[in-house]
């Protein structure tokens, strides 16, 4: 579980562009499987501000195509390749494989098999006449090795055209391999297509408006801190309490009462009523001073109820009611009264003051450690909130057209995080996991999830674009001890860990905090309550 950027709020992340490195044995599965090339590390496209003709022919040279020597095997002629756009930032790269390539790895091919095959009356590793080496090897499985040994030496030069710009695991050979096997037998040359995503680019609404943001946050009333402060001293207050049974008047504020509820729709057509589950309940605890659980108005209804009473009243569901499907629902609450308590309370003195707060000796003392408490949580929330808020007007500002394979990586990224809060907050076994982590409930997830994940990868473009565009620095100090803190983190729950990745990962979390930081020292921020 990679713990290491639990404690940021946001997911950022980077795109990896692809280096395209085959090994021998990787060639032979292009048809069933995406490559995923060798990275770069702290390489950052450059094409999110570049612009790219719709379509384009290059001559990929025979000598090493990159500084690294990502490609370097030096090819008899030049490959031909052309490269076309396509929607959703993909790029088709079309090769053309002259005859001279073709004929130089079929050599290759002779001379290996030459070497490993055990051909009945020649020694091993002696030269063998071609026409019975093929006869023996079959005519199909040469032409097949000869294929994939043209692949294997020709993708790293066609893929250097979009070297930088390629994501990493979306390399994608489209040609099916008979149409390879036809073109090769027909014309003794070869060509086939290769698919690959490539960084998007990012349009913004209007240029630059990123500079001069203006967001409006909304805070919720519960965080504030001196409300919260005397919502927690009054539960303290209450738990030192006991309940005593009411015998002498109806139900008041303060009061504990423990009620049977049922309730119907309210219809013209009576056979139509039905009843509500999920507003019913036998034996309810009803505390008259929990605002978070009481239906607005719907205590005072039953105010002024005695022990054994019994009162129908008709009631319509708040637009804003948490469930939606009770939303405007006109309904009939029939409450039924079993028992009623008031709570004895002991007097708010300082003499209390040590059992509401461990280590505080009067009330005022006790008041103002919870203040400073939620005063913490109300600044945090504060600031969550306003990051929230500029990342949703971010997400808004950009146009981009998102490849599939980032689509299905942040997508998937969020689905592995659901499954571990699930795992975390109740005990699964094996089947359930495993029917949680099949494709089916993957591509659900993906599907009904589709508005959000896009909306997550944008901000993260956005994010990761205004880094590069105002040449935003993260200090090397902060960097280390986090990635320390982080490895820590691992060692201390035995967990294994990729100290490269922890790295990246922790890089990405500070470079978005650090925009996060920059865009509100200069947007035009307003709070309201809600």
């Amino acid at each position: 579980m990679e713990t290491c950027c639990a404690r940021a709020a946001q997911t950022f992340f980077h795109f990896k562009p692809a280096l395209v490195h085959l090994s021998p044995s990787s060639v032979s599965l292009v048809q069933s499987r995406t490559y995923k090339p060798v990275e770069k590390r702290g390489q950052f496209p450059s094409v999110l501000s570049s612009r790219h003709s719709p379509r384009r022919t290059i001559l990929a040279s025979s000598a090493p195509a990159t500084a690294d020597n990502t490609v370097d095997d030096k090819l008899p002629a030049d490959i031909l390749v052309t490269e076309t756009p396509e929607p959703n930032s993909r790029v088709r790269v079309s090769v053309e494989v002259p005859a001279e390539v073709c004929d130089d790895c079929y050599r290759r091919v002779i001379n290996e098999f030459m070497k490993h095959a055990k051909v009945p009356g020649f020694r091993r590793g002696k030269n063998v006449p071609e026409s019975i080496l093929v006869g023996y090897v079959g005519k199909e499985n040469v032409k097949r090795a000869t294929i994939e040994s043209i692949l294997r030496r020709t993708l790293p030069h066609a893929m250097s055209s979009v070297s930088g710009r390629a994501l990493e695991d979306s390399i994608r050979i489209s040609t099916k391999f008979s149409e390879m096997e036809s073109s090769y037998s027909s014309m003794s040359s070869m060509r086939y297509d290769v698919v690959v995503d490539v960084v998007p680019e990012l349009k913004w609404i209007p240029e630059d408006g990123y500079k001069n943001l203006k967001i409006v946050v909304e805070i919720d009333k519960e965080i504030d801190a001196q409300t919260a402060m005397e919502q927690e001293l009054r539960r303290r207050h209450k738990a030192l309490g006991a309940l005593r049974i009411v015998t002498d008047r109806g139900l008041e504020i303060g009061d504990v009462a423990v009620l049977d509820i049922t309730a119907k729709t309210i219809e013209q057509d009576e056979s139509a009523v039905q009843s509500i589950p999920s507003a019913e309940s036998k034996g309810f605890q009803f505390d008259t001073e929990d605002g978070n659980n009481i239906l607005p108005d719907f205590r005072d209804s039953i105010i002024g109820m005695e022990r054994g009473e019994t009162r129908s009243f008709p009631y319509c569901f708040p637009d804003s009611w948490k469930q939606e499907d009770l939303r405007g629902v006109r309904a009939q609450f029939t409450v039924e009264c079993k028992e009623l308590f008031y709570r004895d309370l002991p007097q708010l003195t300082d003499s209390i003051a040590e059992k509401m707060l461990p280590g505080c000796e009067t009330i005022d003392e006790v008041k103002e450690t919870l203040l400073q408490k939620f005063l913490e949580v109300e600044q945090t929330a504060k600031e969550q909130a306003t990051d929230n808020a500029i990342l949703d007007q971010l997400h808004k500002m950009v146009e981009v057209d998102i490849p599939p394979s980032l689509f299905e990586e942040q997508g998937r990224q969020l689905y592995g995080a659901q499954l571990l809060q699930i795992q975390a907050n109740m005990k699964i076994n094996e089947q359930q996991l495993a029917s949680l982590s099949s494709p089916k409930a993957v591509r659900e997830f993906l599907e009904n999830q589709k508005e959000n994940i896009t909306s997550i990868i944008k901000q993260n473009l956005a994010v990761g674009d205004i880094f590069k565009r105002e040449n935003l620095q993260i200090m090397t100090e902060e960097l280390v001890k986090e990635v320390e803190n982080s490895i820590a983190e691992f060692k201390q729950h035995n967990q294994e860990y990729d100290e490269e990745r922890i790295k990246a990962q922790v890089e990405e979390v500070l470079e978005g905090a650090k925009v996060l930081e920059w865009l509100k020292e200069r947007a035009d921020i307003t709070y309201i309550t809600k």
